[in-house]
């Protein structure tokens, strides 16, 4: 036993440095096709779709990639995601200026479509790593899956700004080349440093029992759909086009988002201090995910009341009232996290862990379409009235959550 620790938690910083290295150039793609794209004359709904298929291939990617990873191992499904990551970047490169817009947009889709694939298989095989390095004692499991969950976030952020430096420095092209060998080399990383056969389990052997989860597994799927689709339906698009139309220069905004999300996932990490801790893992936790999802529903409600009313210098309040939403938002997603691990079982926790991100990724492919179409619609006022809509929805779930035993259902 006095060697598991240690090993556990070398095995746990080796998978975290690795997320972090695909974190952030994955941060940084998604302002490279942003701003480049924009600059190239794309439209804000069409900025949006190039990202739907990237979305939408996360839901597959985590089902699939749950059971791959028990399967093959958790190691092996990580070496996979960064050699995807890989792929896309090659063939986003490959883009050239000569194009028409219809094979441009259609080239672009696809790969952004495997760096879709490439992002959930990472995540959920990292994610999954947590629950067999953390061992025994909600504790820890929770302080691992905050720090893990902050500290990517962060990594994100930086990659925002990491995304505008090189395309500024480089060109969209070397950028992606570079982002390419960086990854490269973490790759490599991952092969030397962890066990291949790490978290392989018997894996389900049909489509019913993949599916069969526990109703807690179930539930807090269904929450995160609502509370990843109330962010990104005005995160994506309707926040950043906003903030332009107001007179904020390309490099505001893209500072702010970069702001936004590293400050995000620095409360993600602090979560553990901000949330009453149980001796069961999940009595004093299962309220909190309630308590922390109306605050949330309730803070964007206002919000979006503010703009309708008409409020002056939304410019200046709508971004102090979403860092609030952020705030919020970000103990929400560290418990959430927790939970799915909580209730998720030893043998198939990649499996349960799977299930609940592709849960995560409907929900940010629904904020996604959401947000172009919304803002069309009815400006950012509309986006923050979905986003609220969606929250009230999380809370609804979240009352039904099962909160007396380790893993119920």
């Amino acid at each position: 036993m006095a060697s598991a620790a240690p090993q556990g938690l070398r095995d746990y910083l080796v998978v975290t440095l690795a997320y972090w290295g695909f974190t952030l150039t994955d941060g940084a793609l998604r302002m490279l096709v942003l701003l480049h794209f924009y600059r190239l004359g794309y439209s804000p709904f069409t900025l949006a779709f190039l990202f739907l298929l990237y979305e939408a291939a996360g839901i597959g990617a985590n089902l699939v990639g749950g059971w791959l990873a028990t399967r093959f191992g958790i190691a092996r499904m990580l070496a996979v995601g960064l050699g995807a990551q890989v792929t896309g970047f090659l063939l986003l490169s490959a883009v050239s200026p000569d194009w028409g817009a219809t094979l441009s947009v259609a080239w672009v889709v696809v790969a952004q479509g495997i760096c879709g694939v490439a992002k959930d298989l990472t995540k959920t095989a990292s994610k999954s790593a947590i629950k067999l390095t953390a061992g025994a004692g909600n504790g820890r499991l929770f302080r691992w899956v905050a720090y893990f969950t902050g500290s990517k976030n962060a990594m994100k952020g930086a990659g925002f700004f990491l995304g505008g430096l090189l395309l500024e420095l480089l060109g969209f092209r070397a950028a992606l080349w570079a982002m390419a060998a960086a990854l490269l080399v973490v790759l490599a990383g991952v092969l030397v440093a962890l066990p291949p056969m790490m978290g392989r389990a018997r894996a389900s052997r049909s489509a019913r029992e993949l599916f069969a989860k526990s109703r807690a597994i179930n539930l807090l799927a269904a929450a995160r759909v609502f509370l990843f689709g109330a962010r990104d339906v005005w995160f994506v698009v309707g926040l950043p086009v906003f903030l332009y139309a107001s007179g904020w220069t390309f490099t505001m905004v893209g500072g702010f988002l970069a702001l936004w999300t590293i400050g995000y996932g620095v409360v993600q990490a602090a979560a553990p201090a901000l949330v009453r801790r149980s001796a069961d893992g999940l009595s004093a936790e299962v309220p909190a995910a309630r308590h922390w999802s109306a605050a949330l529903a309730a803070a964007t409600a206002l919000l979006a009341l503010l703009m309708a009313a008409g409020v002056p210098r939304a410019d200046l309040y709508v971004p102090a009232g979403l860092c609030v939403f952020g705030l919020l938002f970000a103990v929400n997603s560290s418990v959430h996290s927790y939970l799915v691990l909580a209730y998720a079982g030893s043998e198939k926790a990649a499996e349960d862990v799977g299930f609940y991100y592709a849960a995560n990724a409907a929900g940010r492919f629904m904020g996604t379409l959401l947000s172009g179409l919304l803002y069309s619609w009815g400006g950012l006022l509309a986006c923050l009235l979905g986003a609220a809509a969606m929250l009230a929805l999380c809370w609804a779930v979240t009352l039904l959550l099962p909160g007396g035993a380790r893993r119920p259902g």
